[in-house]
C-alpha cells in the first residue's frame, strides 16, 4: 500500500467524497415524507429481513444494518411491539431468537421500498447514467466486501 502524502490526501478526500453524498442524499429521501410509518432506520432492518427467506438471528441481522448491538435490540423490540416482526426460536440453539417479517411488516415494507427505490432511481438517475451506476455499485461492493487490511490477522 502506498502511504504517500498525495495518496492519504486523496483517500481522504475520496472518503470525504462518500459521507457528504451518503448525508446529502439520506437527508434528501428522509424529507420527502416515504418513511412516514417506519424511519429510515426502522425500514432498514425490515429491508434486510425481506432480502432473507428463512428467520435470521440478530447477529446475522446486525451485520446488514448500520446499528449497534444494543441499539438493534431496543429498535427490534419496538418493531416487535408494533406487529413489524415477529420472533421465533432457533430450531438449532435454543437460547437464541430468530426474527422474521410479519404480515404486517412485509406490507409495510413494500409499500415504502416501492417509494423510496422510485426516488433513489430519480435522484441517482439524474445525475450518474447507467454506466456509471454500474461501476459505483462496483466499487462500493468492493469496498463492503473487502476485509482492510488493518483489520486482517497478522502470520506468527
Amino acid at each position: 500500500m502506498n502511504t504517500s502524502r498525495a495518496n492519504i490526501r486523496l483517500a481522504n478526500q475520496t472518503w470525504e467524497a462518500v459521507l457528504t453524498a451518503h448525508a446529502r442524499l439520506t437527508a434528501l429521501f428522509a424529507s420527502e415524507g416515504v418513511f412516514t410509518e417506519v424511519s429510515m432506520r426502522e425500514y432498514d432492518v425490515l429491508y434486510t429481513l425481506a432480502k432473507h427467506d428463512e428467520p435470521m438471528r440478530l447477529s446475522e441481522l446486525q451485520s446488514g444494518v448500520l446499528l449497534s448491538q444494543p441499539g438493534l435490540s431496543r429498535l427490534v423490540d419496538r418493531l416487535v411491539r408494533r406487529g413489524l416482526i415477529d420472533r421465533c426460536s432457533d430450531d438449532t440453539d435454543r437460547r437464541a431468537v430468530r426474527i422474521s417479517l410479519s404480515e404486517r411488516g412485509q406490507r409495510v415494507q413494500e409499500e415504502v421500498g416501492h417509494l423510496h427505490a422510485r426516488s433513489v432511481a430519480r435522484e441517482l438517475g439524474a445525475v450518474l447514467d447507467p454506466t456509471e451506476m454500474i461501476e459505483l455499485r462496483r466499487l462500493a461492493a468492493k469496498l463492503a466486501e473487502s476485509q482492510p487490511p488493518s483489520t486482517k490477522r497478522k502470520k506468527t
